[in-house]
C-alpha cells in the first residue's frame, strides 16, 4: 500500500442553529459556495489528493485498458415507429452520444440523421428530452449541457437534417406534445433564473406554453400556470391520436397527482376531471376511440387499470379493467389492441399480455431473470419491441411478432466478455425486524464461500425505484477480479407495492439502512466475503444509504464509495430540486420531522475520534440536482473526526452534472478511479 498523504483539514466556522430548540453547528457552512474562491481552492486541493492516492497505483491503467475494451460494442436502443420509418438511436461503443438513424425497414440500420457529438468537443451536451411530430417531418429534442438538468429545446427538420432558427430556454423535466398539424408544440418552462448558485426558487412557477415553429419564445402562448402553488409541477401532453389533451399536476416525487383532459382541439374549453385530489397516482396509458386506459394505485397499492368514457363531459365512471393482482404492475403499454403489462415478481419482470377486457391472453416468457429497461409498441400494431437486460446480459433488443407469436433478439451486442463462466442466483436473508429481502449475488461459477472474495454491495432504496436485474459493464471487470456484486431490493423501493416503498421513507428510512447493513453481515456469515473485504456503494438517494452505513456502522465495511450524495437532511431542501424530495424524507422545519431527520442525517452523525473505512466521496462541480456542497461538507467533516490512517478522499468531476446524459470516456474514467478504489482496498 502506498504511503499516505497528510490529512488535509478544513477551517471551521463558528456556525449554529437552533431546530427547535436544539443547538446543531455547521462549521462548514462556507463550503456551501460554489463560486467563493476559497472554495474552488478547496476542490482543487482535495481533488488533487485524491489524485496523488490513485496515480500511485498501477492497476489503474489496467483497469482502464480493460474498461474501454469492455465498452467497446455496438449499441441500440428499441426502434421508433414514426410515418412508416424505424427510428433507432445507435452507438458503436465508443462514441459519447449515441446518434440518431432512419431506416424504411427494421431489418437495416438505415441513415445517420442527428448526431449530437459534435455538439461538444468533450462529448458533454446529450439530448434529453425528444419527441418527432404526428407526420415525422420534425424532431424535437432538449440539449442538457455538463449534466445538467436545464435544457434548451431546438427543432430539426428531419427532411433536409437541419435545425430550425427556433430555440427554447428555460426548461427542466419537460416533456414535448406536438400540434396534430406540427405547426408548435407544448412543453413547460421555468421563469429565466436571475442567480447561478443552486438556490430552490430555479425551480419554482413552472407554465405550460405553446409554442409556434419560427416565432420566438417570447410570443409563446401561456397554456396553463397556478400562481398560487408555486411547488407544483405539470405535465401536458396528448393521446396518439392529438384528439386529447391531458394535464397532469404533482409535487415532489411521490407518485400522487391530479389528473385532467379536454379536447385538444378546443383550448379554451374548461379541463374535465380525472382525479382532483393527490390521494393516488393516476397514468395514461393509451387512448382507443374516446375510451382512455389508466394506470392507478388509488385503492391498489400494486396497481391497477381502470377506463373511463372521455366522451362524458366532467369526468366518467370508473370501470376496473385489470384489478389489482397483488404483485406490482410496473408499465402498461397498449399493443395489438390488447395491454401489455409489466409486473414485478420478486424483483423480476414479468411480461403479459391482456385482452382489453382484462382477460389473460398469454404470458410471454423471457430469455432469464431480468429487467424490460423500455418498450416500444403502436396501439394497433402487429409487432412490439423490449429491450431486456440482466446482470450478465448487455442491453438486448427483442421483437415479438404478433403473426407468427415470437419473441425474437433483433440486436444483440457482443461483448468481449465469458458469460457463460458466470451466474446470478437470487437469495433471501431476514433484515433487524425480520422482514426477508431479496438480494442478487453475481458470482463465478463454482465459488467456494470460504469468506476470501472481495465484495462490492450497492443499494439504493428509495423514490419506488425498484432494484431489478440491470447490466453494468464494471461489474464485469470486478468479477473478472474474483469480485462478487451483489445487490438487495431495500425498503423504500416498490418491489412489493406501495407498503415497501413507504416502509423506507420519511420516519421509517432506519428500515433501507437497517436493511442493507444486514445485507452486508448475511454475506459475511454465509461465507461470500469478510469484514474487510466486503465494500459498499451507492448513489444520489443511494449516496445517502451509503453515508448513513458507514456512520453508523463504520467497523462493517472493508471500503466505502458515497457518490453525488444526499448527506446534509437539515438542509438538503434549501437548494435546487431538494423541495420536491420532502415528501420523500421529510423537513427540518417540521419538529417531529426534524427529529427523525438528525437522527440519522450522515453529516450530523460522522463521530469524533472513530476509525472510518477507506472511504471515497464523488460528486461533480456540475451537479444540479444534489448539490455538491454536501459531498464536500461531509468530507470535511469526516477527515476532521476520523481516529485512523485509513485513506478517505473526495473526487470531483468536471462538467458531468449528477450523471445523466454523461459521456463514455467520462464513464469510463470515473468508473476506472471507482473500482481502482475498492481493488486497492479489498483485494
Amino acid at each position: 500500500m502506498p504511503c499516505l498523504p497528510n490529512r488535509r483539514l478544513s477551517r471551521r466556522d463558528l456556525v449554529i442553529d437552533d431546530y427547535h430548540g436544539t443547538q446543531v453547528a455547521d462549521p462548514y457552512r462556507w463550503l456551501e459556495d460554489d463560486t467563493a474562491p476559497e472554495v474552488q481552492q478547496w476542490i482543487i486541493d482535495h481533488h488533487g489528493d485524491f489524485e496523488s492516492y490513485i496515480s500511485q497505483f498501477p492497476l489503474r491503467a489496467e483497469l482502464k485498458q480493460r474498461f474501454t475494451r469492455l465498452w467497446r460494442y455496438a449499441k441500440a436502443s428499441v426502434p421508433q415507429l414514426v410515418d412508416n420509418h424505424y427510428y433507432t438511436w445507435r452507438s458503436d461503443g465508443m462514441q459519447n452520444q449515441s446518434v440518431l438513424y432512419r431506416s424504411a425497414s427494421p431489418d437495416h440500420p438505415g441513415e445517420p440523421i442527428f448526431d449530437p457529438n459534435p455538439l461538444s468537443p468533450d462529448g458533454t451536451v446529450a439530448v434529453n428530452a425528444r419527441a418527432f411530430s404526428p407526420k415525422g417531418r420534425f424532431f424535437a429534442y432538449g440539449l442538457s449541457s455538463s449534466g445538467s438538468d436545464w435544457q434548451i429545446i431546438r427543432v430539426l427538420d428531419i427532411h433536409n437534417k437541419e435545425n430550425l432558427q427556433d430555440l427554447i430556454e428555460h426548461v427542466k423535466f419537460s416533456g414535448i406534445t406536438w400540434l396534430p398539424d406540427e405547426s408548435g408544440f407544448f412543453y413547460t418552462r421555468f421563469p429565466d433564473p436571475q442567480t447561478t448558485t443552486m438556490v430552490a426558487a430555479s425551480a419554482l412557477n413552472p407554465k405550460v406554453y405553446l409554442h409556434i415553429l419560427g416565432k420566438d419564445q417570447s410570443e409563446d402562448a401561456l397554456i396553463y400556470e397556478d400562481p398560487e402553488h408555486p411547488n407544483y409541477n405539470f405535465r401536458f401532453f396528448s393521446d396518439d391520436a392529438h384528439k386529447w389533451a391531458f394535464l397532469s399536476i404533482s409535487y415532489g416525487t411521490l407518485r400522487l397527482n391530479q389528473l385532467y383532459y379536454k379536447p385538444l382541439a378546443d383550448l379554451d374549453s374548461p379541463w374535465h376531471t380525472i382525479s382532483a385530489d393527490f390521494a393516488g397516482g393516476y397514468e395514461v396509458i393509451g387512448v382507443l376511440g374516446d375510451t382512455a386506459f389508466i394506470y392507478t394505485q388509488k385503492d391498489a397499492p400494486f396497481g391497477k387499470i381502470v377506463r373511463i368514457n372521455l366522451s362524458v363531459a366532467g369526468g366518467a365512471d370508473f370501470h376496473t379493467v385489470l384489478a389489482d393482482q397483488g404483485e406490482m404492475l410496473e408499465r402498461v403499454t397498449i399493443v395489438n389492441n390488447q395491454l401489455l403489462c409489466i409486473s414485478l415478481h420478486h424483483a423480476s419482470h414479468h411480461l403479459s399480455l391482456y385482452d382489453l377486457d382484462g382477460s389473460l391472453h398469454k404470458e410471454i416468457p423471457l430469455p432469464s431473470l431480468g429487467s424490460v429497461r423500455d418498450i416500444s409498441a403502436e396501439p394497433e400494431g402487429k409487432e412490439f419491441y423490449i429491450q431486456f437486460s440482466s446482470f450478465l446480459c448487455p442491453d438486448t433488443i427483442l421483437r415479438y411478432d404478433f403473426i407468427d407469436d415470437t419473441l425474437k433478439p433483433w440486436f444483440e451486442p457482443v461483448v468481449d466478455f465469458p458469460f457463460d463462466q458466470y451466474e446470478t442466483v437470487q437469495e433471501f436473508y431476514p433484515s433487524t425486524d425480520g422482514t426477508l429481502i431479496p438480494l442478487f449475488v453475481t458470482r463465478k461459477k463454482g465459488l467456494q464461500k470460504d469468506g476470501s472474495h472481495p465484495t462490492v454491495l450497492y443499494g439504493y432504496g428509495g423514490y419506488n425505484s425498484n432494484r431489478v436485474p440491470a447490466f453494468s459493464v464494471p461489474v464485469l471487470a470486478w468479477l473478472e477480479k474474483g469480485g462478487v456484486h451483489a445487490e438487495p431490493c431495500l425498503r423504500g423501493g416498490a418491489e412489493y407495492g406501495e407498503a415497501w416503498h413507504r416502509a423506507g421513507m420519511l420516519e421509517s428510512k432506519q428500515n433501507t439502512f437497517d436493511d442493507f447493513i444486514t445485507a452486508g453481515e448475511y454475506l459475511i456469515r454465509e461465507g461470500y466475503t469478510s469484514k474487510g473485504k466486503l465494500g459498499i456503494m451507492g448513489r444520489s438517494n443511494g449516496g445517502l444509504l451509503s453515508g448513513a452505513c458507514v456512520t453508523q456502522r463504520p467497523d462493517l465495511f472493508g471500503a466505502v464509495i458515497v457518490w453525488v450524495p444526499v448527506l446534509d437532511m437539515l438542509r438538503y431542501h434549501l437548494f435546487t430540486s431538494g423541495r420536491n424530495w420532502i415528501g420523500e424524507y421529510g423537513c427540518s422545519e417540521d419538529p417531529e420531522q426534524f427529529a427523525f431527520l438528525y437522527k440519522y442525517s450522515p453529516l450530523h452523525n460522522v463521530r469524533m475520534n472513530t476509525v472510518y473505512p477507506p472511504t471515497l466521496v464523488m460528486t461533480a462541480d456540475t451537479d444540479d440536482r444534489v448539490v455538491p456542497s454536501q459531498a464536500r461538507k461531509f468530507t470535511a467533516t469526516i477527515l476532521a473526526a476520523d481516529a485512523g490512517t485509513n485513506p478517505i478522499h473526495i473526487r470531483v468531476e468536471k462538467a458531468a452534472g449528477h450523471g445523466q446524459g454523461k459521456p463514455i470516456a467520462k464513464l469510463i474514467d470515473e468508473q476506472t478511479d471507482l473500482y481502482s478504489f475498492f481493488v486497492a482496498n479489498l483485494i
